[in-house]
């Protein structure tokens, strides 16, 4: 059976930092970065390789900044 390995990309400047990502990530390979956008807001971002493609964290994000991609390894 084929593993997925997922990754996200984040629109740092149009992330207001609401955290509901965080609470979603089953990994927990989120979390808001200590610097902050050119709004003023802290960001959402990776803070470990462990991502596994489910989505959840672009499903709930209200503002719709987080996009997930998925690959089949093995």
């Amino acid at each position: 059976m084929a593993k997925v390995k997922g990754d996200i990309v984040v629109e740092i400047e149009r992330c207001k930092g609401c955290e509901v990502c965080l609470d979603a990530c089953p990994t927990k390979m989120i979390a808001m970065s200590p610097d902050v956008n050119s709004k003023g807001y802290h960001y959402m971002h990776k803070i470990k390789d462990d991502c596994i493609g489910c989505a959840n964290c672009a499903i709930v994000c209200p503002d719709g900044v987080i996009t997930v991609y998925k690959v089949k390894i093995g």
